[in-house]
Order: C-alpha cells, then sequence, then structure tokens
C-alpha cells in the first residue's frame, strides 16, 4: 500500500459517519450500561507478572520459557472457569470459545498475547489478553448472550515473530518453523513445548471469511496519546517489519602488532554500518525507522582485532515498497564500506517477516463511535510495533485500540499504563464488540 493512498484512506476517517451515525442514538441499549472490573483487570496485570521471573527480578517470561507454559496455564484456568473450555491449536494459539444465539454467524474474535520480551514490561500483550477474558466474565455475570459466538484468542510467541497469528493466517513457512527463537529452541520445537503440532501446522490456518471480525486492545507502547492527553487510539495501519541478519568479515590478528593500516578490522566496518543505517533511514521524509539493536563480535578480546561481526538489522514502515528501497541503499553504502575496510559484508534476510496492513475502516468507526459514546478523546494513528492484528488482517476485517503508555516506554520494565486508562480501554472493547453484534 502506498503511503498517499494510505493518507487518503485515512483522511476519511474524519468525514461524516454515514451509516454509523445511527450506532449513536443506541448507546442507552441493553448492554451499554456493562462496566468492566479496574480492579480485576489491574490485579491479574500484577497476578501474570509473577509467572516468568529470574532471579535477579527481571521479567522473562519469553516464549517457549517455563514461564510463559506456567503463565498461560494460569491463563487457560481462567478461562476455564469464565466457561470457555480453552484448547491448544497446532501452533500452539490459545483458542477459548463462547456460544452464541444464531450458531450459523461466523465468530466476533479479540485477544492478544502474553509472551514477552526479554527482561520486558508487563502490559504488552498483556493488557489485550486480560482485558478480552474480562469481557467474557462481564457478559456472564449479566447474563448477555450475543448473536455471534465469541472467540478469545491468545496467541504463541508474538514477541519472536508474530508466529501464533502467523499460522492462523497460514503464512508460517517450513523455513519459519527451522527459525530459531529468543528461547533458543527452533519455531517448531516451541511451539511443541507448548502443545501446539508444528507438523500439523496447516490445521491452524483460518480462511477469509471464518472470522467476522477481529479486534485487540494494547497499550501504545508510544508517548503520541500521552503527549496530547488521548485517551483512546483508534489504530488505522500496523507497520511491516522486516529483519535481515548481516555478517562483517575481516581478518583477526594480534592488536599490538598489526599497523593500523594492514587491518582488516569487521568491527570498524560494522561501526561505519551502523552510521550508514542512521544516515539512509533519515535521508527520505516519512515514519520509516531503522535499527540494528544486536551485535556479536568475534573472538571478543581485548588484544585480538575483531574478525567477524554479526548485526541485527530491522526496518520498519507502512510501505512495503519504501523498506526495500532503504534497504538496497544500505545495501549500496555496504559494498563501499567493505571495499574501503577491506572485509566482506553480506546480508541474510530473515523469514517470518511481517506485513505492513491497514485495520478495517468500518471497525475503525465503530471503537471511535464506541470510545465517544464512553465521554473519550480519541485520535486516529498508525501503529510503530508489530502485532498479530497484521497478520489477521490478512484473513478477517481486523482493527485495533490503543491506550497511552506512560513516558512512552515499552518493552521495558519501567512500561507502565495507568488502572484507569486499561479500564477505559477494555470499555471501549466491550461496547465495540455489543455495537458489531447488533449491526
Amino acid at each position: 500500500m502506498q503511503r498517499r493512498n494510505f493518507i487518503q484512506q485515512s483522511s476519511l476517517t474524519v468525514i461524516g459517519l454515514g451509516v454509523f451515525g445511527s450506532l449513536l442514538s443506541n448507546t442507552k441499549k441493553a448492554g451499554a450500561t456493562l462496566s468492566v472490573n479496574s480492579k480485576r483487570i489491574e490485579s491479574r496485570i500484577f497476578e501474570l507478572a509473577k509467572f516468568g521471573v529470574d532471579e535477579k527480578g527481571r521479567g522473562y517470561r519469553v516464549a517457549y520459557t517455563k514461564g510463559d507454559i506456567e503463565g498461560r496455564a494460569w491463563f487457560m484456568e481462567l478461562m476455564k472457569k469464565a466457561g470457555l473450555d480453552p484448547t491448544i491449536d497446532a501452533a500452539g494459539n490459545i483458542i477459548g470459545k463462547r456460544k452464541g444465539k444464531n450458531a450459523s454467524l461466523k465468530p466476533i474474535a479479540f485477544g492478544s498475547h502474553i509472551d514477552m520480551v526479554p527482561d520486558g514490561g508487563n502490559y504488552d500483550g498483556t493488557l489485550g489478553s486480560i482485558s478480552a477474558l474480562e469481557v467474557i466474565e462481564i457478559l456472564n455475570e449479566n447474563n448477555v448472550v450475543t448473536e455471534h459466538p465469541l472467540e478469545v484468542i491468545i496467541f504463541a510467541n508474538e514477541e519472536g515473530g508474530t508466529i501464533g497469528s502467523m499460522a492462523m493466517a497460514g503464512h508460517l513457512t517450513p523455513e519459519g518453523l527451522k527459525q530459531k527463537s529468543q528461547s533458543g529452541f527452533a519455531q517448531a520445537e516451541g511451539i511443541k513445548t507448548l502443545g501446539g503440532n508444528p507438523a500439523n501446522i496447516q490445521s491452524a490456518k483460518r480462511n477469509k471469511g471464518d472470522i467476522h471480525a477481529w479486534l485487540e486492545l494494547h497499550i501504545e507502547q508510544g508517548g503520541i496519546l500521552e503527549r496530547e492527553k488521548i485517551q483512546i487510539g483508534v489504530v488505522e495501519g500496523i507497520v511491516g517489519i522486516v529483519h535481515w541478519e548481516v555478517t562483517v568479515e575481516g581478518f583477526a590478528n594480534h592488536a599490538g602488532a598489526t599497523p593500523m593500516n594492514l587491518r582488516q578490522d569487521a568491527l570498524l566496518a560494522a561501526s561505519q554500518f551502523i552510521i550508514a543505517v542512521n544516515e539512509v533511514v533519515n535521508s527520505v521524509k516519512g515514519t520509516q525507522v531503522g535499527t540494528v539493536g544486536k551485535i556479536a563480535v568475534q573472538p571478543g578480546a581485548y588484544n585480538v582485532i575483531p574478525g567477524k561481526v554479526v548485526l541485527g538489522l530491522e526496518i520498519r514502515d507502512l510501505d512495503a515498497a519504501k523498506i526495500e528501497m532503504l534497504f538496497k541503499e544500505m545495501e549500496k553504502r555496504a559494498a563501499i564500506i567493505a571495499t574501503s575496510t577491506k572485509t566482506k559484508i553480506s546480508f541474510e534476510r530473515q523469514a517470518n517477516e511481517s506485513k505492513p496492513a491497514l485495520t478495517d475502516k468500518k471497525l475503525q468507526q465503530i471503537i471511535n463511535i464506541s470510545a465517544k459514546a464512553l465521554g473519550f478523546t480519541t485520535k486516529f494513528m498508525q501503529s510503530g510495533a508489530g502485532h498479530d492484528s497484521q497478520e489477521i488482517a490478512e484473513i478477517a476485517p481486523a482493527a485495533m485500540i490503543f491506550i497511552p503508555s506512560v513516558g512512552g516506554i515499552s518493552h521495558s520494565p519501567k512500561e507502565f499504563s495507568r488502572a484507569t486508562d486499561m479500564a477505559n480501554g477494555a470499555n471501549v472493547l466491550l461496547q465495540t464488540i455489543l455495537k458489531i453484534d447488533k449491526e
């Protein structure tokens, strides 16, 4: 999708509501008075945070680890108590179902993930998962049965490349299953630890039309909403994410006996390439980002000139063509650097990349209406982070709800969202589901 088209489509959201206008007059009907239990959401955030804490007190509920497995078991018990009878599909996704009045209708699905990055925070993914369960419990407690069946989906290994949702969308390849995860397991082996069956991964696939609508509540992971004092973000699109492993090969030699002009220093070349990445990304207008977030130096000694360096390169943007253009420029810069430093620089594109995705415009409007009916301020915005929703957007109408992140901090132990904001988002999720069900 070209950025111009995205902007044109995004601008439509501020035009008259048309057929959605009638929804505003229905806010006082049955269901509009329902409200989530803020204390229950917050207490469960803290309870889930106990799983996967390492010996230094850091959060380590990385996918496929002991903490992830135990946290999932805890969550499934809560799902059972809520009458969802959870199952695990071939990709390791947890799926809980609630019957609707009309079994012929396709389900409204919602949820997120509960795995985290190493030393991560307690709100990323967790909020959407716990709030999804909260919606079910509020409906149970008020004896509300929807017309559509409902599904709560907790995706496996979102942080390691949206693995569970990728499988559900039919995008997880044999090469992707071989990719090493942050836990050290290959994805296929990791899925087995969760009770999945990678040998039958195709059985996790959903076809277009199988899901009536998909919704995901999430913390923003940025500082826009807090800075602008906006309560609810309505996500218009989710950026694509592509990774490359960059290998720089020089020659390891004695650091004291090798003159500076005779060195083939792989780390020096790698450093120049890192600077080049920053320069290339900033050379064009837009919201694209590029990051070198991983570096491994060999042999890694004070007195040895580095002979080999492996870097992790990531580029993100809403325009897939721009991602490719930026990478081509980085390749050109790498060739120049390799020549000047007498090194070799090679690139290996990683499996399980995420494509840019636009969210469903009809669902965007329903979220916006639901939020405003509850008295909340809203903002239409893009997501700079990747999410399971961008995979599901390939097979179903999908949308996301953002709430503020304090300080714009995420993927950090300092990640935090206020209980009031979490409840606001969960209430918008609840009302959006009820509106979708009654359209």
